[in-house]
């Protein structure tokens, strides 16, 4: 596990986001990327996972897809939760933290863009 704190994980998460496209960060609209240090039993479950199976969940998006939404949306801005603890038990050199976080990110903000699994780029 590599060390570092939650202000650097923030940092490099803020990185993550402000390198995206411009042509798909034009679009984000509504929705707000969070650091959180743990996911809850409830996210786990939410997502078929389990902390006595050992799973760990690296990030989480809450909210309505694009694709589900009508003229009409409109709600509390839609989260992308960054989960600093399974990342950093999961990654062994800060390079790999770093390429992890991106792509986390941008796998969380292809739901929000209403893409599955299958169809995510990491």
């Amino acid at each position: 596990m590599i060390r570092m704190s939650a202000e650097q994980f923030e940092e490099l998460v803020a990185k993550a986001v402000d390198s995206l496209p411009a042509d798909f960060a034009e679009l984000l609209d509504n929705v707000a990327v969070m650091v959180e240090e743990e996911p809850t039993a409830e996210d786990l479950e939410g997502v078929g996972m389990s902390a006595a199976e050992g799973d760990e969940l690296f990030g989480l998006y809450q909210g309505v897809s694009l694709l589900d939404r009508d003229t009409f949306y409109s709600a509390l801005p839609d989260r992308v939760v960054i989960y600093r603890g399974p990342i950093l038990r999961a990654c062994t050199s800060r390079r790999e933290v770093l390429r992890e976080v991106r792509d986390t990110v941008i796998h969380e903000l292809g739901h929000y863009f209403g893409m599955d699994e299958e169809q995510m780029p990491y």
